[in-house]
């Protein structure tokens, strides 16, 4: 599993971070306060490293934390040093202060920035510290406002990093599994003199070959597995304080379930680089990568402001009804024989259109509707367990791919039960997935699905894309059936009782289980992207990419 994380924002995977003019631009703000609860003369906890540069702590015993060790790719581990360089390791301290790239054998390591910390010129409590605190269930080190390697030659005032590295037990879920979180206070450096830095101000410059600035992740120790936030030994890698993965500015948030870091990034929809529809995609982890996943396929031409055929050309042909032409993705009446209806207005080509969209550009792919540009999935309302991506009704579930730990609901990956406690009225399965109370013994036909005990209609309510109709559980190309005739293929009442009891047989169709693991991909910083045609309400930003170190 390799991963190079991308920060998350609601939906979307985000590009790479943007590096133009980050050597000279100024140390980001403060983003993410640090935690102060712990106790100690900051706040940060009674344990502490000495002034120091390079060094580490004596082995610090978890099992008062963890009883039972961390399973971190392997172990499970009941021992951890907390290292000077802004890291800890979990088979031996670990004094290199120019980051390897990862991966690294022998070294398990969770680090939130391996640099080159340098804590022997001037300290107090609240700077050039370096503090741990551990309690039941929890672990935390903090690196409170440390300089770098040689900062007494560097300019006035010396830069300083502040960042902090939170373990907790992840509570209900398997023995070992934990989560991670990563806070950003100050980003002031990102390299020593020993790394390569040549100006005395933590930063490496353009005119500096073999500056190697920090490192953010973590490092199974198999020289295979490791997740890289992006912009990891490179000059971006200060903007840690201002990017985040939650939509929380400076804080990173993960977690490790089964020993493997949670694959970031899967199920976001992104580009595939084809025409049309065929160009939506979502990602998925696929071997050692996060790649772009086909869900868009070419059908006939609608009039929906798509291009549905794929062949680069959006709404061509004779799509709309007689007396009607496509506009902007709406089959609209010709201007004669009566004039345009009320609250439309007969425009220079020649067709009606709504006075309020006069004047009105939409972006590619929307349509304007009451003077407002929306969406290809505007007024659509897919079928139960499926979702709307660009226009078209899918269950992502058949594409996304879970981390170990984790199950895929309503085209989400979600923590498994226990870890994550069930609604009420519903049981928790032996799969990790959460089932409507009377539906472990029901088995639905197709197109049905089960909600206490009783098989329900999917398209019950489905309002389907222009120029398709709902059967079985699905939205396809057609009319449907003519008025009065019973032409949904589910029929009759949708199931009956499993009398054998298996518990899973039955389900309700909306969550499937992707047990696969092994990923690799980048995490970088999500951000609202509203502007993007794919989604509505959903944004896209990525593009088929792979992301696996070359």
């Amino acid at each position: 599993m390799v991963m190079r994380v991308l920060s998350r924002s609601s939906s979307v995977v985000a590009l790479a971070l943007v590096l133009a003019g980050a050597l000279l631009a100024p140390p980001p703000a403060s983003a993410a306060p640090l935690m102060a609860t712990f106790g100690g003369p900051a706040g940060y906890g009674t344990g502490t490293l000495p002034a120091n540069d390079d060094g580490s702590s004596s082995p610090i015993d978890l099992t008062t934390a963890f009883p039972g060790g961390l399973n971190f790719f392997g172990g499970p581990y009941t021992q951890v040093w907390v290292n000077n360089n802004g890291n800890i390791t979990f088979s031996a301290g670990v004094s290199q202060y120019t980051p390897t790239a990862f991966p690294v054998a022998m070294r398990p390591m969770i680090a939130p920035y391996w640099g080159d910390v340098d804590t022997r010129g001037p300290r107090s409590a609240t700077s050039n510290m370096v503090y741990y605190h551990l309690e039941p269930g929890l672990l935390v080190a903090t690196w409170h406002n440390v300089g770098v390697y040689n900062q007494t030659a560097g300019q006035t005032p010396t830069p300083r990093m502040d960042f902090q590295l939170i373990v907790r037990n992840a509570i209900g879920c398997r023995a070992g599994d934990f989560d991670v979180e990563f806070r950003y206070n100050r980003c002031e450096w990102e390299a020593g003199n020993a790394s390569g830095e040549r100006s005395n101000n933590g930063l490496c410059d353009t005119e500096t070959s073999g500056c190697v600035p920090a490192q953010a992740g973590f490092d199974a120790g198999d020289g295979t597995n490791f997740v890289e936030i992006m912009g990891s030994r490179t000059s971006a890698i200060r903007n840690l304080c201002t990017t985040s993965n939650v939509g929380m500015p400076g804080v990173w948030r993960f977690s490790v379930r089964g020993g493997s870091v949670s694959c970031p990034g899967t199920g976001d929809v992104c580009e595939t680089g084809m025409p049309g529809a065929c160009g939506v995609g979502v990602t998925r982890c696929i071997g050692r990568e996060v790649e772009c996943v086909q869900i868009g396929t070419s059908t006939a031409e609608r009039c929906d402001g798509i291009d549905n055929d794929c062949n680069g050309t959006v709404d061509e042909g004779e799509l709309c009804g007689a007396l009607e032409v496509c506009s902007a993705g709406v089959c609209v009446p010709s201007c004669f024989e009566g004039g345009c209806a009320e609250g439309d207005t007969c425009n220079e080509a020649g067709v009606c259109v709504e006075t309020a969209c006069i004047g009105v550009t939409c972006p590619a792919s929307e349509r304007c509707e009451g003077g407002v540009c929306v969406g290809a999935c505007a007024g659509i309302t897919c079928p139960h367990g499926q979702q709307c991506v660009a226009g078209r009704c899918t269950d992502l579930c058949d594409v996304i791919t879970c981390a170990a730990g984790e199950i895929c609901v309503d085209g989400e990956c979600r923590a498994q039960c226990p870890c994550a406690p069930c609604g009420e009225g519903e049981t928790c399965l032996a799969d990790g997935s959460c089932e409507s109370a009377g539906c472990d013994v029901v088995i639905c036909d197709p197109g049905f699905y089960c909600e206490a005990g009783a098989c329900l209609d999917a398209c019950a309510g489905a309002v389907c894309p222009e120029g398709q109709w709902c059967t079985q559980g699905e939205c396809v190309d057609g009319s449907g059936p003519p008025p009065g005739t019973d032409g949904d293929a589910g029929g009759g009442g949708g199931g009956d009782v499993d009398g054998g009891g298996v518990a899973g047989d039955g389900g309700n169709g909306r969550m499937r289980t992707r047990p696969e693991q092994g990923c690799g991909c980048r995490v970088a910083p999500r951000a609202p992207a509203s502007w993007l045609w794919v989604m509505a309400p959903l944004a896209l930003i990525a593009v088929r990419r792979r992301l696996r170190r070359a």
